[in-house]
């Protein structure tokens, strides 16, 4: 069986679905949809804002700071399981993981922490991070087909942002997060996009809109579906949809056959 799955950072789904949210999803026509940053709280959430005949859904919401982070992972295939967090209060209280498994694959939706105000928190993505990898490992030792998919706030090359150079010292594109990415890639885990298109440039998924850096397209690829090498040969394609709006970033995906 063929999968298409959507990740989406939506910057507040609220406004999202006021932008044409279910429009686009109904185009999309994906199996699974992954979608970071709902900043809504289980009080929202638990009202139905994600209702859809089509769909099931499961969230995970920040239970410390309103309108601040928040995942939630809608399925029109079967589901196994779904579960929220790592099993570490000081990361799952942010609302940061869906993890849920159907019968071929299990399917991280996760929008990691941004390394900005300070260096603290750059140590806390980091820790998160490795937290992770720790989590992620232990399921593929079980024989779980693992494919991990969001906002990894973190461009990994210098063709993944468009001035690389004026980004040096930028969290988002710090060596140490880099480092991290690369540790990812070692551990055998394959950047999907990567996979198909390794040279093609100018290909982003978030865009700064401050600075209206979309219409000139000065963007960074900080989304991604990396999966476990152990089922690079089921995927079928990997894809940008970077001229849909609704957000500061645009959807991405793949597919995957069983």
């Amino acid at each position: 069986m063929k999968y298409k799955l959507i990740s989406w950072n939506v910057n507040g789904i609220r406004a999202s679905i006021r932008k044409g949210f279910w429009e686009i999803i109904s185009e999309l026509d994906a199996d699974v949809v992954a979608i970071q940053e709902t900043k809504a709280d289980d009080e929202i959430m638990s009202k139905g804002i994600l209702e859809n005949p089509n769909y099931q859904v499961n969230w995970h919401s920040n239970k410390i700071k309103k309108g601040y982070s928040g995942v939630a992972t809608l399925s029109k295939i079967p589901l196994k399981q779904s579960s929220t967090g790592f099993g570490i209060e000081r990361f799952d209280l942010e609302g940061r993981v869906v993890e849920s498994k159907f019968e071929d694959f299990t399917l991280f939706n996760i929008y990691f922490p941004n390394g900005g105000q300070g260096p603290h928190r750059v140590d806390y993505k980091i820790e998160f991070y490795n937290a992770c990898l720790d989590y992620t490992e232990n399921l593929r030792a079980k024989g779980e087909k693992v494919i991990v998919a969001g906002d990894f706030n973190t461009a990994h090359k210098e063709i993944d942002l468009h001035d690389p150079q004026g980004n040096q010292n930028t969290t988002g594109f710090l060596p140490i997060e880099r480092a991290w990415l690369d540790k990812l890639v070692e551990h055998d885990y394959i950047d999907t996009y990567r996979y198909f298109h390794p040279d093609k440039v100018d290909m982003y998924t978030w865009w700064d809109m401050r600075t209206r850096s979309r219409s000139r397209n000065k963007g960074w690829r900080i989304d991604y579906f990396f999966i476990a090498s152990e089922i690079k040969d089921n995927l079928r394609s990997a894809f940008i949809e970077s001229n849909i709006q609704g957000s500061d970033h645009c959807p991405l995906g793949i597919e995957i056959e069983f």
